[in-house]
């Protein structure tokens, strides 16, 4: 009897019929960037052919359209994407995504170890191939409430499981600078597996001490000279275009064909209304070739260079042997996807259906006490009150101070200069804590915004002119079980339902797109001028920090101001 390897073997040879033949077009080759045009024949989960002729039990015309490999997105949060991880997949697959590495930070720093087995067991449903970072910073500091804890002792269980590629997102980087105890017990475990990046702005010798820990790949890279500097000394840069963060404009100078094998993509925060506008690593793709990037360096960063960055040997090329994760399109420079096809299978509606559901968890995790608008008063101060500094298009903020109007014996908002409330509210049950401060560059002029996601504790983060409506805002949030809400004149004029850890909906991805494009345009009767008000929200409860040297003053210093729930 014919093994399922000899079969293979015997299909790439062409002595029996592929299972499936792509037949009249070409694919895009990543090694010499040459556009060949062949057959593609698959059996089974890979390709077994090309460069030639091939006959298949099943044979597709893809006549005019070119094939390249699977999209990976290298670093991204599913949680916020709003939806669940099957969710996810039937949104996201069929725009080429074929391959996302997730960190479940979110869910984690809600629900701890329960979000990350969630996320697993998802992962191995899914027809996307999802893999898992395990969350490093949960709680990610000790300034705001989280919901968990996960020290190493929690993670290593999950270590060799067979969706997990090894360490997310080690943002304390102070931490790992100055030895800190927690970081060095989890830097440990990890030594001789990947271990994903984050620090921003980090140079000169506080970068080489971070990396030294054996840190590999990095997506806080916001200039194309803060790039250079960490691929000069070693680092994978992870170009990043989400629904807040915004990095590739910036990044485009370094998307050459000679940087190419140091680059890769990803998404980190994008929700399913950007998805459905512009589109996921497709959407970077395109708009990388219409600024002028080459093709051959964009397609290689979204597949093979993103592939060997996270040991991923099996996937990244049209050749034989190669997993067959393919993206037919009509043409490299639009990027749209017309077949899709992961580990073999032609991504259809009724392959979705194949998958078998995970049962939901923290559907009860919003457990904030009832507020009302004396919670959200400010006492005055002398002098100019500070006030954080919304950056359109970033998640950093700046420290910026203003003399505000006072009211009585509390300070107001100042709506000529766009300054309104802001407050954080700890939903976890564990101590009720509320801080408020203010906020400029929402563009509010009434009403109030509300949302239980909020990096990244998550604790409620909500906006206002008006106390009497954030507290409305506030309040509905536990009534929903977490979510968005839009409050003007004590009405909800919009909210979406997020009781999956107050982070995810239970709804099809089509219902949570359609409904964040209502949330959107009652934000801007509000007079929201944010284009993603609600994720911009989501990054406000962040911790402050000012630009210092980190060796010269030891560990990073927190301005007093900023919002710990």
């Amino acid at each position: 009897m014919t093994s399922r390897l000899e079969r293979l073997i015997d299909q790439g040879v062409g002595r029996v019929p592929a299972d499936i033949v792509l037949k009249g077009g070409s694919f895009f080759d990543l090694v010499t960037g040459e556009i060949v045009r062949s057959d593609i024949a698959i059996g089974a989960d890979r390709i077994v052919g090309t460069a030639g002729d091939y006959a298949g039990e099943t044979e597709i015309d893809i006549s005019g359209r070119t094939v390249v490999p699977g999209f990976i997105d290298t670093h991204l949060h599913i949680e916020s994407s709003l939806v669940t991880p099957h969710e996810f997949d039937r949104c996201v697959l069929p725009y080429g995504v074929t391959t996302a590495i997730c960190d479940p930070h979110e869910i984690a720093n809600v629900l701890g170890a329960e979000g990350i087995e969630f996320f697993l067991e998802s992962a191995l449903e899914t027809i996307m191939d999802i893999r898992v970072q395990l969350s490093s910073c949960v709680p990610a500091t000790h300034l705001e409430t989280s919901g968990a804890d996960l020290p190493i002792e929690r993670l290593l269980p999950f270590r060799d499981h067979p969706k997990v590629i090894g360490l997310a997102e080690f943002m304390n980087f102070p931490g790992v600078i100055h030895k800190d105890s927690v970081c060095m017990a989890k830097l440990d475990a990890f030594q001789g597996g990947h271990i994903d990046g984050h620090a921003p702005l980090l140079s000169g010798k506080d970068l080489n001490g971070y990396l030294s820990a054996g840190i590999r790949t990095e997506h806080e890279c916001t200039t194309a000279a803060e790039a250079l500097e960490k691929i000069r000394k070693g680092m994978h840069i992870l170009v990043r275009e989400g629904s807040v963060s915004k990095d590739l404009a910036a990044l485009i100078p370094i998307i050459t064909e000679r940087l190419s094998p140091y680059l890769a993509l990803c998404t980190d925060d994008r929700n399913p209304l950007d998805i459905a506008e512009q589109g996921h690593l497709d959407h970077m793709i395109r708009t990388s070739i219409a600024s002028g990037v080459e093709p051959l360096a964009i397609y290689r960063a979204a597949s093979i260079s993103a592939a060997r960055a996270f040991g991923l040997r099996d996937r990244g090329l049209v050749a034989p042997g190669w997993r067959a994760d393919l993206v037919v399109l009509d043409s490299l420079q639009s990027c749209r996807a017309e077949m899709v096809f992961s580990a073999g299978r032609r991504v259809t509606d009724a392959l979705f259906a194949t998958r078998k559901p995970v049962a939901l968890i923290g559907l009860d995790s919003v457990k904030a006490r009832p507020v009302n608008a004396a919670h959200f008063g400010v006492p005055v101060a002398e002098g100019e009150t500070s006030v954080i500094g919304v950056m359109p298009g970033k998640i950093i903020t700046e420290h910026r101070r203003y003399r505000l109007p006072a009211k009585g014996n509390e300070t107001t908002v100042d709506l000529t200069n766009d300054i309104i409330k802001v407050a954080v509210i700890e939903r976890h049950g564990k101590n009720g804590n509320h801080a408020n401060g203010f906020v400029q560059g929402f563009g509010l002029k009434k009403g109030a915004i509300a949302s239980t996601v909020g990096h990244d504790s998550h604790n409620i983060c909500v906006v206002g002119v008006n106390e009497d409506d954030m507290a409305r805002a506030a309040n509905r949030l536990g009534e929903i079980k977490g979510g968005f809400v839009v409050v003007e004149d004590g009405k909800i004029t919009g909210e979406i339902a997020l009781p999956v850890a107050g982070l995810m909906s239970i709804e099809p991805y089509e219902t949570v797109r359609d409904t964040l494009h209502h949330l959107r345009q009652a934000a801007l009767a509000l007079g929201a001028t944010l284009e993603e008000p609600f994720l911009q929200l989501a990054f406000l409860p962040l911790p402050v920090i000012p630009h210092l040297k980190i060796s010269d003053r030891g560990m990073v210093d927190v301005d007093k101001f900023a919002l710990i729930g």
